[in-house]
C-alpha cells in the first residue's frame, strides 16, 4: 500500500506540472495583449484630446466653412506617413487650403492610422486611406461619411513624380470634387497623365521617401490592384 500511495502521488504531481506548462504561454500572451495598449493609450489620448472636442460631422453644406476655419487655426503643412516599408514625408500646398486643412484634420483625428495602401499600380500610382476593416467605416461615419471636397485645381499644375492628389469616388464627376479620405502618390510618366491633369486636385508632394513609394508600388497585388498582403499605414503631423 505504501508503494501504491507513492506511485499515485507521483502521477498527480506529473499531471499538475503538465497543466501548468500549457497555461503559462496563454497567460504570458494575455499579459502582452493587455499591457501593450496600456502603454500606448496615454499617447493616443494626448493626441486626440485637443483636437476632437465637439467637432461637428462634416457635410457638403458645412465643408467649406468648417475647413476654412479649421485651416486658420491649424497651419501645419508637413505630414509623415509610415508603413513597414519605411517613411514617406509629404508637404501640403497652401494654395489648396481646403485639401490641406482636410488632410491635417484627418491626420490629427487619427483617421489614417490602420488604413492601408490599398491600391498599387507599378510605374503609375499608389493609393492610400481605405481598408477592409470595420474600424475605417466607423471613423468615416463619425467624421462625416458622405462629404466631398470642392476641387482646388491650380492652372498649370500637373501630375509628376511624387505629387500627391485626392482620389474621386467616380469618374463622371463634372465638378471634380474629391473624396476626402483617400489620396494617391503619382509615379508614372507624364504621358500617362492626360486623364488626371485638370481633373484631380494636386494638393501636395513627397519631399522624402520616394524610394519607399517605389517599393510599395512593386508589391504583388490581385486583379483589383489590392496588395496581397495589407500595407498598414499611420500618419502624424511634423
Amino acid at each position: 500500500m505504501k508503494y501504491l500511495f507513492v506511485y499515485c502521488l507521483g502521477i498527480v504531481l506529473l499531471i499538475g506540472g503538465c497543466e501548468d506548462k500549457k497555461k503559462a504561454p496563454e497567460t504570458n500572451h494575455q499579459i502582452k495583449n493587455t499591457t501593450v495598449p496600456k502603454t500606448e493609450e496615454p499617447d493616443k489620448k494626448v493626441e486626440k484630446t485637443k483636437d476632437t472636442l465637439e467637432f461637428p460631422k462634416i457635410t457638403n453644406e458645412n465643408v467649406v466653412s468648417f475647413l476654412t476655419e479649421y485651416g486658420k487655426k491649424n497651419k501645419e503643412s508637413k505630414v509623415l506617413i509610415s508603413s513597414r516599408f519605411g517613411d514617406i514625408e509629404i508637404e501640403l500646398f497652401n494654395d489648396t487650403p481646403l485639401h490641406r486643412a482636410n488632410f491635417i484634420y484627418l491626420v490629427k483625428q487619427g483617421y489614417f492610422n490602420e488604413t492601408f495602401f490599398h491600391r498599387v499600380v507599378p510605374d503609375f500610382i499608389i493609393q492610400a486611406g481605405n481598408s477592409d476593416l470595420a474600424s475605417t467605416q466607423k471613423k468615416r461615419a463619425k467624421l462625416g461619411k458622405s462629404y466631398l471636397l470642392p476641387a482646388e485645381i491650380i492652372s498649370g499644375r500637373v501630375h509628376e513624380y511624387g505629387t500627391v492628389s485626392g482620389a474621386k469616388n467616380y469618374r463622371e464627376n463634372p465638378d471634380n470634387r474629391t473624396a476626402p479620405y483617400e489620396f494617391f502618390i503619382f509615379l508614372g510618366p507624364k504621358s500617362s497623365t492626360t486623364h488626371l491633369n485638370g481633373k484631380y486636385t494636386i494638393f501636395g508632394k513627397v519631399t522624402k521617401g520616394m524610394d519607399v513609394v517605389e517599393k510599395i508600388s512593386q508589391v504583388r497585388a490581385d486583379d483589383g490592384d489590392w496588395p496581397l498582403n495589407n500595407i498598414y499605414i499611420s500618419a502624424k503631423v511634423l
